[in-house]
């Protein structure tokens, strides 16, 4: 069987489509799997970390101010736009797919569109609450749109064609128990482990914020470990400012550039504070722990907002917007979760509701049933 997984622009994107492709394989031996997205995109370096042929479609969004810049971006995009149908007629024709499976990102536009048209068997996948302009449009060719919640169908215009199935999560974060984790890390018995972080890059603003996080926590003696993740954009700047005003070392408190152990850590944590980008959610909600969410403002359509806002509808996150927060009421927020065990418990099972923790295995049968 041969499969083109086809997705871009963020991990949370490509991510769903190696998970399904590592379990498609051990189903399938004999599984041909070639991977599809923006020859310059992130999703390039994951899928050849992964194993798999890669091949590239130049295809990009436009941008909406005006200004000398954009126009040429947009002119860029308008040939882009021209040049991709070409280009995923002559990849379907030369590669001769089973399957084609879209899981978001501008390059799964026109390889689901032109895959549908010659009667291949396509599905897509949207891991976020509201679905993206990409997943809008295919909606109309694909014969399946595989789904997070089950409050997402009410946004779609053909729900027959709606699966729910979650989004998948690394096999990794599972491997250990929670209390293997909290030994593996060195906690002591009954700490609770808040762990903190804005993404890859960081976010300056909020981690400014943290910064009186770290202020407050360290002034009442640290009641809670705290592992952060700084980002590469603030992480020279934040190392420096701890060791300047004498909290760099503080026992119980860990500040990185990155958490590369992020699934142990994650299976250990009490409390986590985040954005809200799909990746992470299907995260948190599969292992049921409660969070401090503030979305960010910039992504398209506000998705992050809504994604929380699922999340705080059930209990499990309590939403905070980057313009409401500051350093002092993430603290208070989370002294107040930790400090009382039924608020914990009943946000743990806010979250356990939405987790789906067979997400990989729903997606790998809604998909096989198009190709029997």
């Amino acid at each position: 069987m041969k499969v083109i997984f086809t997705c871009g622009g963020t991990a949370g994107h490509v991510n769903p489509a190696l998970a399904l492709a590592g379990y498609m394989e051990k189903k399938h031996p004999d599984l041909q799997v070639l991977f599809v997205g923006t020859p310059t995109g992130m999703e390039k370096d994951l899928v050849a970390k992964a194993g798999y042929e890669f091949r590239g479609i130049p295809v990009s969004g436009f941008n909406r101010r005006i200004n000398l810049e954009n126009i040429r971006h947009n002119v860029g995009s308008v040939k882009n736009l021209m040049t991709a149908p070409a280009r995923a007629r002559a990849i379907l024709r030369e590669f001769q797919p089973d399957l084609v499976v879209g899981t978001g990102g501008y390059a799964s536009y026109p390889m689901v569109k032109y895959a549908a048209k010659a009667g291949i068997p396509t599905a897509v996948h949207e891991s976020n609450m509201v679905p993206g302009l990409t997943t809008k449009v295919l909606e109309e060719f694909a014969d399946r749109v595989m789904v997070g919640f089950e409050e997402c169908r009410q946004l779609y215009k053909h729900p027959e064609k709606i699966v729910v199935t979650g989004t998948p999560v690394r096999g990794d974060f599972f491997e250990l128990t929670r209390q293997q984790a909290r030994e593996q890390l060195g906690l002591e018995e009954g700490r609770k482990l808040v762990v903190s972080f804005w993404g890859s890059l960081g976010a300056s603003g909020m981690n400014a914020q943290m910064m009186d996080f770290f202020r407050r926590e360290v002034a009442d003696g640290m009641p809670f470990a705290h592992i952060h993740a700084a980002g590469s954009g603030s992480w020279e700047s934040m190392e420096q400012q701890l060791q300047q005003e004498g909290l760099w070392g503080t026992p119980g408190l860990d500040v990185r550039q990155y958490i590369h152990d992020m699934a142990v850590v994650m299976r250990a944590a009490d409390l986590v504070i985040c954005r809200a980008g799909a990746s992470t959610i299907s995260e948190i909600t599969a292992l049921a722990v409660p969070a401090i969410m503030v979305p960010s403002p910039y992504v398209t359509n506000n998705h992050q907002e809504k994604n929380a806002r699922i999340l705080a509808h059930h209990g499990g996150a309590h939403l905070l917007l980057e313009s409401e927060s500051t350093g002092e009421k993430l603290y208070e927020t989370a002294r107040s979760i930790l400090s009382s065990p039924t608020h914990w418990e009943s946000m743990s099972r806010g979250m356990a509701q939405l987790g789906i923790l067979d997400a990989t295995e729903r997606i790998y049968d809604t998909v096989m049933q198009l190709v029997k």
